[in-house]
């Protein structure tokens, strides 16, 4: 259940003056807001009644304070945390630019150097992300931002806060940690060790939509969805899109493996990748065939 303009105006900081609601999702509801102290915009993100409910506090606002450590240029950072009135809330700069969702929802699918320039952004702030132990848990369309051609994921380890504030279920009442479209098996099944393999598996999902312009997986219901995510093979991408190269797809199915071993192991791991085999790709070709070779293969494959 969404929280009031009026209930957050009264129950924030002075500082900020909460104007209009500019969007709702699992786990909190955004608003535009006046920073008075700075006189800018910002954007304030209330944990639902139903998540603060079945989390401790403290443990929340202490979780979410690492996040405030990230400083990367493909981080949007975190600039002011607290609980005003049994509220929750975050404050993060406000980027009037479009996310990644508002573009696939205008454009459907994207060219590949632009999908590929994305991806290769999002990995970079993942690897820096995942070297100071930090996991997204949460990666997806909407929580990739642009401001000019730059991406920005947003909600960095908002995710990872919720949970260890609440404990080790997956999932509370009404409030969902994780979203179903873009989850790694080990993440549906309730892994308490979750490293960052499964954030190089959601970037996984989301590359195979830009390219494709369909969700690699898709259910009647949540748990059809999650049973997938957790058991199906990668469905081929390029029988969505046939014009994608044999490198980009076989990227795709890797960074989405079910065995987290079988993954890239690292976010700057798949960026290489992605960039040195689009580069010889678009020079001779040849990209493709070094990329599929296979110690002890006879043949290109």
């Amino acid at each position: 259940m969404a929280v009031s303009k009026q209930m957050v105006n009264s129950a924030l900081p002075a500082r900020y003056t909460v104007e209009i609601q500019l969007g709702h999702g699992g786990m909190a509801t955004v608003y535009l807001a006046h920073d008075k102290a700075y006189d800018r915009h910002v954007a304030i993100k209330i944990l639902h009644p139903e998540c603060t409910a079945t989390i401790a506090a403290d443990r929340f606002l202490a979780e979410i304070q690492v996040t405030a450590q990230l400083h990367h240029p493909h981080i949007l950072p975190l600039l002011d945390s607290g609980n005003a009135g049994g509220l929750l809330f975050y404050v993060m700069p406000y980027v009037e630019g479009h996310s990644l969702r508002e573009k696939l929802d205008d454009r459907v699918k994207l060219p590949l150097e632009e999908a590929l320039d994305i991806a290769c952004q999002v990995a970079n702030a993942l690897e820096y992300a995942h070297g100071r132990t930090v996991v997204h848990r949460d990666v997806k369309p909407e929580n990739i931002l642009f401001q000019g051609s730059d991406a920005l994921l947003t909600d960095f380890g908002i995710a990872c806060a919720v949970r260890h504030a609440r404990g080790t279920r997956l999932t509370g009442a009404g409030c969902a940690v994780g979203t179903p479209a873009y989850m790694s098996p080990e993440q549906t099944l309730g892994a308490v060790d979750i490293d960052g393999r499964t954030d190089i598996y959601a970037l996984g999902c989301v590359m195979y939509e830009m390219l494709s312009g369909v969700l690699p997986f898709k259910g009647k219901t949540t748990r059809d969805m999650l049973v997938q995510h957790a058991s199906h093979p990668v469905p081929d991408i390029r029988k969505s899109n046939s014009t994608i190269p044999g490198f980009a797809a076989r990227a795709v199915e890797r960074a989405m493996a079910k065995d987290p071993g079988e993954r890239f192991q690292t976010a700057d791991h798949l960026a290489i990748v992605l960039k040195r085999r689009h580069v010889a790709h678009r020079r001779s070709g040849w990209g493709e065939w070094w990329y599929t070779r296979r110690p002890g293969t006879r043949k290109h494959q």
